[in-house]
């Protein structure tokens, strides 16, 4: 398994889950991939919503994506777990402002000043199916 397999497979199944922790208990949501490269995987959030203060708190998170086969038995996901590092990069966030507009409309006011964009790296990846049920431990991993 390689990096890249990880970066095809989330930008194929961009739709995720997002697990986060506030104080001792977890809180997973449904977030949407916004790219990935070799350097991590980047998501847009805002300022306001509580997943945000969470990631600042703690930054440690996990995503898993899924390929949302017919058939359940074709279930492959991948889990990446690492930290979520706050870009502070002007051009991506007005990039991600331009990507995101329907947020605006959301909101029902401009979101440009609470566009974040947030990067998960130093992971840790490993694919996941219905046959490998018994046989965590064995799974390959890469880390990047």
């Amino acid at each position: 398994m390689k990096i890249d397999d990880c970066i095809a497979f989330a930008r194929a199944n961009p739709v995720c889950h997002l697990a986060t922790v506030d104080g001792d208990q977890p809180r997973v949501r449904t977030v949407l991939l916004w790219f990935a490269d070799y350097s991590g995987f980047y998501f847009i959030l805002l300022s306001p919503k509580s997943v945000s203060a969470q990631l600042k708190t703690n930054p440690k998170a996990e995503v898993c994506f899924l390929n949302h086969p017919d058939d359940i038995a074709g279930a492959r996901q991948l889990r990446v777990s690492g930290r979520m590092e706050l870009v502070n990069d002007r051009a991506l966030q007005e990039r991600a402002t331009k990507d995101r507009a329907f947020l605006a409309e959301l909101a029902g006011r401009p979101v440009d000043s609470l566009v974040e964009v947030f990067r998960l790296s130093h992971c840790d990846a490993h694919f996941w199916c219905m046959s490998d049920v018994l046989k965590e431990p064995a799974l390959a991993h890469v880390h990047f």
